[in-house]
């Protein structure tokens, strides 16, 4: 049995796969595309089913590359039930995406989310009335406290054994009429064609209202397999037109947000709205001034707990390693080649262990908590009038945002931009701003030996450069910028299961992708240093660590750092021979080695990302530029600390 959740955005699509699903899920790319889903294999009640998170969709008239995938997906794939999602809350908007699915012909089962918000706001819904007017099973839930799932996906079972298919919607009387025209009198000739196109899993109807519409997704379908029905189309267009004084496409829209209209006002009661604790903190966190300071604190509060438990549990891992690592030679003998490689297995197991997972874990886990409140989108409202100024818009913040956990997801994350534009500028961002993995970087080495605020003085020039940087781009690309419209979700109360299962989903990849790089390039750079390869490479980067004025030693380090950002600092302990940094290297070549790292060279997998998304000539022109850049700060920074003496 196949599942399909099916959903808008912020209508807990997502929440309730991850009850179902739990730590069990996989991501993959459609084919031919770079839009990912996420997939797993459940067990309900006995039964196997797999069950798929599409993309979140407003309506079936695809409008951004994941919307398109994701209504390709609909119509080409064999889907056994639609589990649609709905945010109670905002019942008519979500009708009418339901009332399109269920033009697909295939078993629908509605999950009313979010009921509780709902109450808050007033809305009181006839659960009852609701499944008899749209003619599937409606079920009611929290996602966020799991409420309700299992009865949801009980629905899911019965409908599907049963093979229960809701009725067409009806439509009015001229739009019925083209409908027939379309599917029998195709370019004058009657014709009969099959119930379903060639390689389609969609009724025909739906294919012809979607034609009259003139969604483009479904004109190139016919174009494919039907191309009389184009023919016949503007002449049945032209006809609702001079029936209605509107074109086709306003017609059928208008008809169907009525449709949704009608329906809510004969299932929901409107009454008196609660307004409660979270009405009363929005108006600080999303006060045009307060606001601001509120974004300060919380950031600086998150930022300095990360860095308490990380700086707590460092020393006494590291600790642990060190000891295993000085009995090698006492274990294997001597200075042995096997000695050198299980020295190098250790310290990249170690660096993992003791200093990545803890700033790592305790950072996913707050950009967990901060996304699942709902405070990340009232954060893209805030910082609107300052994207406006470097020639963006808020939305474009959202990469950003992503690209402080992950690079990748956030160069990927701009697609949710319109303009070829504003997606180069909006990846260029992401990739300046320091990620988990160069926040490890940083606070694993500025914090732990220079103190928070130091660290904090790094995020700080960070924003400012990023800034400056945007700037620059949006006055070289001239765009005229779009304004923000983006749907603000209502806050929650995260559970502790859900927030687990994110940190872990998010952690999982440092383990599998970027642990057994670490264990292999500390290897690797322990057989260089055995048989002295190290100091060629050094030798051929000197003139980019001699004026930074960094050790020559750290030139193997920056190279390992473009296979992953952490590597720079865990192969620095193991290339200056220790793990007190601060024996070794002054407060200003700390400062400059770690900002070199957070600017320069993206990774490899943020580079093949890019390459896919902006181009092969735009992405080396990024990779080149982001070099610049960060030799540009790291010179700076050490005239800096000249100027003031600060360990010079």
């Amino acid at each position: 049995m196949k599942i399909a959740l099916v959903g808008q955005p912020n209508s807990g699509k997502s929440t309730i796969f991850n009850w179902v699903a739990g730590y069990k899920s996989a991501t993959a790319n459609f084919p031919g595309t770079t839009v990912t889903y996420t997939g797993s294999k459940v067990r309900l009640n006995g039964l196997v089913a797999e069950i798929v998170d599409l993309p979140g969709i407003y309506s079936l008239a695809a409008a951004d590359a994941a919307a398109e995938a994701a209504l390709d997906f609909l119509i080409r794939r064999e889907v056994d039930v639609i589990v649609n999602v709905i945010d109670a809350s905002r019942l008519i908007r979500g009708l009418e995406l339901t009332l399109q699915l269920i033009e697909l012909g295939r078993p629908v089962v509605v999950c009313l989310n979010m009921m509780d918000e709902a109450a808050r706001t007033g809305v009181h819904i006839d659960l009852e009335k609701l499944s008899g007017c749209l003619g599937v099973p409606v079920v009611a839930t929290v996602a966020a406290k799991g409420d309700g799932v299992s009865r949801a996906f009980q629905k899911v079972r019965e409908v599907v054994h049963n093979k229960i298919v809701p009725a067409e919607i009806p439509v009015s009387a001229p739009i019925a009429r083209a409908l027939f025209a379309l599917a029998n009198h195709c370019n004058g000739a009657a014709v009969k064609l099959p119930d379903r196109m060639p390689g389609l899993v969609v009724p025909n109807r739906l294919l012809f209202l979607k034609v009259l519409e003139n969604n483009a997704a479904f004109v190139e379908v016919a174009r494919r397999h039907a191309p009389d029905v184009l023919l016949e189309a503007p002449r049945q267009r032209a006809e609702i037109e001079n029936i209605f004084g509107r074109s086709a496409p306003e017609v059928i829209s208008g008809e169907r947000h009525a449709n949704a209209l009608r329906i809510f006002e004969q299932v929901a009661t409107i009454g008196k709205p609660y307004l409660g604790w979270r009405d009363k903190i929005d108006r600080l966190l999303m006060h045009k001034f307060g606001g601001y300071f509120f974004l300060g604190f919380i950031l600086y509060a998150c930022f300095n707990l990360i860095f308490t438990i990380g700086a707590w549990f460092e020393p006494c891992l590291l600790a642990v390693f060190e000891v295993g690592i000085a009995k090698l030679p006492a274990w294997f003998g001597g200075t042995s080649l096997l000695v050198s490689m299980l020295s190098g297995v250790v310290q990249g197991l170690g660096a993992g262990v003791a200093i990545v997972l803890p700033y790592l874990v305790p950072f996913l886990l707050a950009m967990a908590v901060l996304e699942d409140i709902g405070y990340l989108p009232r954060v893209a409202f805030l910082m609107d009038a300052l994207m406006h100024r470097i020639g963006l818009h808020g939305t474009s913040v959202f990469p950003a945002i992503l690209g402080y956990g992950c690079s990748v997801p956030a160069v990927m994350a701009t697609r949710i931009l319109r303009s070829p534009r504003d997606r180069l500028l909006a990846a260029a961002l992401a990739i300046m701003v320091p990620c988990s993995a160069r926040t490890t970087v940083i606070l694993g080495l500025v914090a732990f030996y220079l103190g928070a605020n130091a660290a904090l003085a790094i995020y700080a020039l960070n924003i400012l450069v990023a800034a400056v940087a945007g700037k620059v781009l949006s006055k070289i690309w001239l765009e005229i910028t779009p304004g923000l419209i983006m749907e603000i979700p209502p806050y929650r109360l995260p559970t502790l299961r859900m927030l687990l299962a994110k940190t872990w989903w998010r952690l999982k990849e440092f383990i599998v992708m970027a642990w057994p790089l670490l264990i292999i390039g500390s290897a690797a750079l322990s057989l260089a240093e055995h048989w002295q390869l190290d100091q060629a490479i050094n030798h051929l980067l000197r003139p980019i660590t001699a004026l930074l004025d960094l050790p020559a030693a750290t030139g193997t380090t920056l190279i390992f750092g473009v296979m992953r950002k952490e590597l720079s600092l865990l192969m620095l302990m193991q290339a200056v021979g220790t793990t007190n940094i601060a024996a070794v290297m002054s407060s200003a070549q700390m400062m400059v080695f770690t900002l070199f790292v957070v600017f320069y060279i993206p990774c490899l997998a943020t580079i093949t990302v890019l390459w896919r998304e902006i181009g092969k000539g735009r992405t080396l022109l990024m990779a080149a530029l982001t070099l610049i850049l960060a030799m540009v700060v790291g010179v700076l920074t050490r005239a800096a600390f000249g100027i003031i003496g600060a360990g010079f």
